[in-house]
């Protein structure tokens, strides 16, 4: 049987301002392309099976892992990502394969016990480069992950690598990235998934929030996006108890936030007379974003959350807790490198010390870092 080209079949499905493959920059190490695969599956693949996405499983997103089966993790919330990235590009005519590697990748440098863990290694770090999740989930795909024989990391495609360090979101801030041209806007396929994260991370943390009861939800009411989403709920499922509610309206706050998206950056697109990727990346602004009504509903939820959730006192235990535990750990290693692992103390002369134990530390998941802790600081406890 004769196999078609795929990148040919993929760029006659695609709009004239989505990435195709076959433009593709290619990847640092020259391969052989695959018979039935476009570059950008590959990278999607070449994620999912990384050691870095494997460890999101227990990595936090609010709430720590051992908190609750039933709470987000970086996971969790990776998948979440990508579904509406890849929901989304379809209804754009973008390259989905792209913006679910990119969605797949975009949190695979965060360390452990989430956004306080990021604050404390980037403390830690005062002097020797700093930390960002961004700049560490590229370095993961550039370096860390060992899978190949003929080079270190994943050989992604530029594309995929682009999307990774221009992420962009209300906790991410990019750093500088001469390679991936710093004053051009990422494609528009990276930039959805910007945005998908956001409605992604507001709306599980609702989700998470309720259901540890640490937002009430007669005050969630005052929320318009909620109300309105809980009473067009309510009325087209009379009857129902609150926790089917509570996902019917989630649901509707999802499905509002996408479809406004995808209006909008219609609209721009035909307003401007975009015509090709390169016109996306030439803007230097980002095209993918809410409406203004939409926007203003939208920072109204997130004030609520930062108010309500992120500030809770047991989210803040927890964040305290996680602060006190990388720090020690971090010291423990600065003092005495010999206590990491010999295949990982092998690197310290080409990495140097203070990268070499920031990249361990960052590299754990909630669990490990809680074992390690144990084993290095309670007796009692087989190391």
């Amino acid at each position: 049987m004769e196999l078609k080209n795929v990148a040919e079949i993929e760029a006659s499905l695609l709009a004239r301002y989505a990435v195709k493959s076959k433009f593709s920059r290619g990847r640092r190490f020259s391969e052989p392309e695959h018979p039935f695969r476009t570059a950008f599956q590959r990278d999607r693949d070449r994620v999912i099976h990384s050691n870095a996405f494997r460890r999101l499983e227990y990595k936090t997103q609010v709430f720590v892992y051992h908190e609750g089966d039933h709470y987000r993790t970086r996971l969790t919330h990776t998948i979440e990502v990508s579904q509406i990235s890849r929901t989304i590009a379809r209804a754009l005519g973008l390259n989905e394969d792209l913006s679910e590697a990119i969605a797949l990748a975009h949190d695979l440098g965060h360390p452990p016990f989430g956004h306080t863990g990021e604050k404390v290694l980037n403390e830690l770090m005062n002097g020797c480069g700093g930390f960002e999740h961004n700049s560490q989930s590229l370095r993961i795909v550039e370096e860390l992950e060992k899978r190949y024989p003929a080079f270190r990391g994943l050989n992604l495609t530029w594309e995929t690598r682009e999307g990774i360090i221009k992420h962009n979101s209300e906790h991410d801030r990019p750093g500088l990235a001469e390679e991936y041209e710093k004053d051009k806007s990422p494609s528009l396929e990276a930039q959805i998934v910007d945005v998908a994260d956001e409605i992604a991370y507001n709306n599980h943390d609702i989700d998470d929030g309720l259901s540890s009861e640490m937002l009430d939800p007669f005050e969630l009411m005052d929320v318009e996006l909620w109300r309105e989403g809980f009473e067009e709920a309510g009325g087209a499922h009379q009857g129902e108890d609150f926790k089917t509610l509570k996902c019917q309206t989630i649901v509707r706050i999802i499905n509002r936030q996408a479809t406004d998206l995808v209006e909008t950056v219609g609209s721009a697109i035909e307003r401007e007379g975009i015509k090709s990727a390169e016109e996306i990346r030439g803007r230097g602004k980002p095209i993918a974003r809410f409406s203004p009504e939409m926007e203003r509903k939208n920072n109204e939820l997130k004030g609520f959350l930062n108010e309500k959730l992120y500030r809770h006192y047991r989210v803040l235990r927890m964040q305290d807790k996680g602060e006190r535990i990388l720090t020690r750990l971090f010291g423990v290693y600065m003092r005495k490198p010999e206590l990491l692992p010999p295949h990982f103390l092998s690197e310290i002369d080409r990495v140097g010390k203070e990268r070499l134990i920031c990249d361990y530390t960052a590299g754990m998941t909630d669990r490990f870092a809680l074992d390690e802790y144990k084993k290095l600081f309670d007796p009692y406890e087989k190391v």
